[in-house]
């Protein structure tokens, strides 16, 4: 393995994802502090972030109570300690419902600010959440559960 390679593996399952959601949330607001905002009604675009951000917060919500029915772990840097594969209640729906309910947040917190830039935000959350925690758990849960996590990849979506 070449030397970038290496330190961009080190990336995987490190960073924990609400803690990429904050720095990715500050990155956006150092953005919005360049940029001038969209020519857009305060309380429309308070209203419009506002729905985003409760409809973002159901689904992490409803992560978690199926993984605690389950009784495995919630902790996502450690996929290879679950107990049990969750394909049901929101899991049907979506692999990670709670990365989908995080990049709604940060989708939210960009609409608040307004610019329109920041949402590159958004961009590289999903995109860092797909290559370096996304990928690695599906590899795990792939070497735990096997062709029945194979057949749940094929079937549910790994985001909507």
């Amino acid at each position: 393995m070449n030397p970038i390679h290496r330190h961009l593996a080190m990336l995987e399952k490190r960073i924990p994802p609400l803690l990429l959601v904050l720095m990715v949330g500050a990155a956006m607001w150092g953005i919005s502090t360049l940029t001038s905002p969209v020519p857009l009604d305060d309380t429309l675009r308070t209203v419009a972030a506002g729905v985003i951000f409760v409809a973002g917060t159901l689904f992490p919500m409803a992560g978690v109570v199926a993984f605690r029915r389950a009784r495995t772990t919630v902790d996502p840097r450690t996929p290879e300690a679950s107990s049990a594969l969750v394909c049901s209640g929101i899991y049907r729906y979506s692999r990670n419902p709670m990365y989908v309910g995080f990049a709604f947040w940060l989708l939210a917190w960009g609409v608040y600010l307004g610019s329109g830039w920041e949402l590159l935000g958004v961009v590289f959350f999903v995109l860092y959440m797909n290559h370096f925690q996304i990928a690695p758990e599906e590899r795990a849960l792939r070497a735990l559960f096997g062709d029945q996590f194979r057949a749940y990849e094929q079937q549910v979506r790994r985001w909507l």
